[in-house]
């Protein structure tokens, strides 16, 4: 069996960035993936400004304590002064710009108002030159580059572009990716269950990361246990999707028509991976048509019980897509917390147990980790990396990988 590592190798060695880009509204583009440097159409800031409520001054007029100046002039946030006489100051508030001849502000709290004047201030430090002053283009010059092609763009970025005075913004188009999901004994919320069946909590955890993800996700539904409907649904999302994501049906038995039909309809890398929970991994393409010319969409069968099915797209189908997007994939890592349980059954596989942050700054461990329970996802903060064939005591140092970190 692959270990977690070569199997997230080798997906990654085939993936290719999306090419195709669009144009889009600025505010459109959160969690999108920037597809060409920008430059700043400004510079930011536009003048020369104070980070302070205060006075501005010559420090020459300022080189003792307690300089008595004329306040000349009031300069607040979206006015512009006049140049600063000799032996005057200017009553100046946060962000406005500074005037010529001033080389220093000095903040109120440092200042006084001249016993019996209310147009004199008394300067009670010595200020340095440049002391609270934010110069021109200190952040972002007209011209120069505000952000890199490959940005993820996050609020932050969001804002650099707004500050840039950027209004559109060429991304690359999201990722198209189709979803079904195998096994007579589905049913959907909402229905009747059938004889001895459950119902599909895959489609809504799976779709649910896709779209955390920013992928354009398309639900193709429960398909039946059948090598034709199988084929039937991947022939139909191939057409119009980079990759397929299906859940269930990638072992080998009887009603397992993943490898077959994949088989039939392009090519397939079908794994056993050293991990628990998730063992099954299928890797793949399906052709979009009969004409080689029109390409293939990737496919990634994940397996059927929830928690494998989580697991698994975490581990291997988010770097993908990642890449897919243009995005960084390096690993995250992990954290080095204090384990508060005892795990002690050792597996020849590399496990990722279910785990919480509890009050102490230790882990808790949630006590049922079958890979039927989705509950223990659902409960815990995120994961514990535990090397095959190593059991875990109380107090002993483990590799922590929250969920927030690989959900977003």
């Amino acid at each position: 069996m692959l270990t977690a590592q070569q199997a997230l190798e080798h997906l990654l060695s085939h993936a290719k960035p999306v090419a195709e880009t669009e144009i889009v509204p600025m505010q459109a583009t959160l969690g999108r993936v920037l597809a060409e440097n920008v430059n700043s159409l400004v510079d930011v800031p536009p003048l020369d400004n104070t980070s302070m409520d205060g006075y501005a001054v010559r420090c020459a007029d300022t080189s003792t304590p307690g300089q008595k100046l004329k306040i000349a002039q009031r300069i607040p946030a979206g006015s512009v002064g006049t140049e600063l006489q000799v032996g005057t100051a200017a009553r100046i508030f946060t962000g406005a710009p500074v005037p010529l001849g001033a080389d220093a502000v000095v903040m109120q709290e440092d200042c006084a108002m001249s016993e019996g004047s209310v147009d004199h201030v008394q300067v009670n430090v010595v200020p340095q030159a440049g002391q609270w002053i934010r110069c021109k283009g200190e952040d972002l010059k007209t011209g120069k580059t505000a952000l890199t092609a490959g940005t993820f763009l996050r609020p932050q970025e969001l804002g650099v572009a707004a500050s840039a005075g950027l209004t559109h913004l060429k991304v690359i188009r999201r990722v198209k990716v189709a979803a079904f999901f195998t096994g007579d004994e589905l049913s959907l919320p909402g229905e009747p269950l059938k004889p001895g069946g459950i119902y599909n909590s895959n489609r809504d955890t799976l779709l649910a990361c896709l779209r955390s993800l920013g992928c354009d996700a398309t639900d193709l539904g429960i398909v039946p246990d059948r090598l034709d409907a199988t084929r039937d649904a991947l022939r139909k999302a191939s057409k119009d999707h980079d990759l397929i994501l299906t859940s269930g049906g990638v072992s080998v038995g009887e009603e397992d028509h993943i490898k077959p039909a994949v088989t039939a309809e392009g090519r397939l890398d079908l794994w056993q991976i050293a991990i628990k929970p998730g063992k099954p991994l299928a890797f793949g393409a399906v052709r979009k048509s009969e004409s080689p010319k029109d390409g293939e969409a990737w496919f990634i069968g994940l397996p059927g019980n929830p928690v494998s099915s989580f697991v698994t797209f975490l581990l291997f189908v988010r770097p993908f897509i990642l890449k897919l997007q243009g995005r960084e994939t390096k690993l995250i890592p992990p954290y080095i917390m204090r384990a508060d349980f005892d795990w002690l059954k050792a597996d020849r596989r590399n496990e990722f147990l279910r785990v919480k942050i509890n009050q102490q700054g230790g882990l808790d461990l949630f006590p049922n980790q079958s890979s039927g329970v989705l509950t223990s996802a659902s409960w815990g903060d995120g994961l514990v990396d535990c090397p095959p064939g190593q059991a875990i005591h109380a107090g002993d140092l483990v590799k922590y990988i929250p969920f927030d970190a690989l959900l977003t």
